[in-house]
């Protein structure tokens, strides 16, 4: 597991410290950095000259909640005007609610399926209705998580590795929580049950397996301690205040990669844009990183 991550009493500190900061540079290299930051402040510059507020709707996956408030708050006090109303939920649910018309500026995804299927200039396979709500030329792959098992402090089930939950659902002895299946968490959890080649439909009729809607309700039943493992994102196990006890490697479920583009329709474009380079900026990544997260 990452070492680095600071004590969860230090999060709104280090946002606070890296809204200070001078230079803002891009986790990609000084000169992108540069252009974000100049992205941001002239955005900033235009909201001050026309004395109109800018309200930016932004749609993200629930395991982003803590760190956009804590970036939001600190890129509203240094862009006077600009505000923001989120949007917090499954990527699955946040994707059929674009497509049903909701008003959005920009959109985070917790894993590439739910974006593709927005995007046209995605393959037929995952875009068959050719959907066209994501303007392409500004999609980036911004950030990296990593999927984990945790159980519940204070646990006696000897759970302390995906071998050990393997060894556990084959025997039926435990009651298991993971994603819905339109989940991102709940995709690449199908991914390890597979790579355990255990069958999840029997096991769910078996009463084995428990379900969350979204990756905070998975992160629940576990803190509460309502089920006896579950597999969440690192980010969200920190946030909760949970030891994961393994994680899961790229073999086991591929790369946690989160996309973020701005919306065709987004009534708010080039201030999305510039929020958007704001998080890809050295500032924004030290918050990403406090708390787990990896800048792509």
């Amino acid at each position: 597991m990452k070492t680095n991550l600071i004590s969860r009493r230090n999060f709104l500190a280090v946002a606070g410290a890296v809204g200070a900061a001078a230079a803002l540079t891009a986790c990609g290299g000084a000169a992108s950095g540069t252009a974000s930051s100049a992205a941001a402040s002239s955005e900033a510059a235009s909201s001050e000259a026309s004395g109109e507020s800018v309200e930016l709707i932004v749609f993200a996956a629930a395991s982003l909640t803590e760190t956009l408030n804590a970036i939001a708050e600190t890129y509203s006090a240094q862009n006077p005007g600009v505000t923001f109303r989120f949007n917090f939920d499954s990527s699955g649910t946040l994707k059929t609610q674009i497509q049903e018309g909701a008003d959005c500026d920009l959109f985070l995804s917790a894993g590439q399926k739910q974006m593709n299927q927005l995007d046209i200039t995605a393959s037929a396979d995952v875009n068959p209705d050719g959907l066209d709500f994501v303007d392409s030329a500004t999609r980036v792959d911004l950030l990296e998580n990593k999927v984990v098992l945790c159980v519940p402090e204070g646990s006696d089930k000897g759970i302390d590795s995906f071998d050990a939950l393997a060894e556990h659902l084959k025997a039926e002895d435990i009651l298991f929580c993971m994603g819905n299946s339109d989940v991102p968490v709940g995709q690449y959890t199908q991914k390890i049950l597979s790579y355990y080649s255990l069958d999840e439909a029997a096991l769910a009729a078996a009463g084995v397996i428990t379900y969350g809607s979204n990756v905070k309700e998975v992160t629940t039943q576990i803190s509460e301690g309502s089920v006896d493992a579950g597999v969440v994102y690192c980010t969200d196990a920190y946030s909760a205040g949970l030891a994961p006890v393994d994680e899961a490697t790229a073999e086991m479920c591929g790369q946690v990669i989160y996309p973020a583009a701005v919306l065709k329709a987004a009534p708010h474009p080039d201030a999305a844009v510039a929020f958007l380079a704001y998080l890809r900026t050295d500032a924004a990544a030290q918050v990403f990183e406090s708390v787990g997260f990896a800048a792509v």
